[in-house]
């Protein structure tokens, strides 16, 4: 048990998954937590804020392979991450609403993320990839609602590859302009978790929750 505890403290520590993982730990971290509902906890804004910053390491990880080339990477491992998400939708379909919850899966995060969908249609998949756990399940109710293969996959690539350019563009040039942000990575991770995660949490204390499928 304290094995797993400390594997799930590293997991959600950007700085650890760089350092100890390269980018191959980076690159399943994000098709993980685009897609997989087991991984809605995983840091993605965070992780790609500072993988621009330590792009460097990242780069010597994967036979000094260019920023470009390592964004375009983890870009295409989130659209496949997303994918297999919107595939699980498909095939699952309403049985994951009468789920019974379990650590790793909550109803009424799925609830969420049908909600945000039904409001803003297509557009959902673009703005759920830079909301934590919105954009774990967005995708797979797209899938359970049967949303257009090809309008999913429009919003799914277009979305990925922004939000993957804008944050580790972000962290890199912040890094370039401010030498000392490395001094204060843990403080500058824990505000992005907080902006990031802020309108999630309003939503689950505020919103109006639906009730549990039974």
């Amino acid at each position: 048990m304290d094995q797993f505890v400390e594997l799930f403290k590293h997991l959600i520590n950007p700085q650890w998954i760089i350092d100890h993982g390269g980018l191959y730990l980076l690159l399943m971290i994000v098709f993980a937590e685009t897609g997989l509902f087991i991984g809605f906890f995983l840091p993605g804004d965070s992780l790609l804020f500072v993988a621009g910053i330590y792009v460097n390491l990242l780069s010597a990880s994967f036979y000094d392979v260019p920023f470009v080339v390592i964004m375009l990477m983890i870009a295409v491992a989130g659209v496949l991450g997303n994918y297999v998400g919107y595939w699980f939708g498909r095939k699952s379909g309403p049985l994951l609403f009468n789920r019974k919850d379990t650590f790793f899966f909550k109803q009424k995060h799925l609830y969420q993320a049908k909600e945000f969908y039904e409001k803003y249609g297509g557009g959902a998949i673009f703005l759920a990839r830079f909301l934590p756990i919105i954009r774990t399940f967005a995708p797979i109710v797209a899938g359970i609602v049967q949303m257009e293969p090809k309008r999913f996959m429009f919003f799914n690539v277009v979305s990925s590859f922004c939000w993957v350019f804008s944050m580790m563009l972000a962290g890199h040039y912040l890094d370039k302009a401010f030498p000392t942000l490395k001094d204060h990575l843990e403080l500058i991770v824990i505000i992005l978790i907080v902006i990031t995660t802020l309108p999630v949490v309003i939503k689950l204390f505020f919103g109006k929750s639906k009730p549990s499928a039974s």
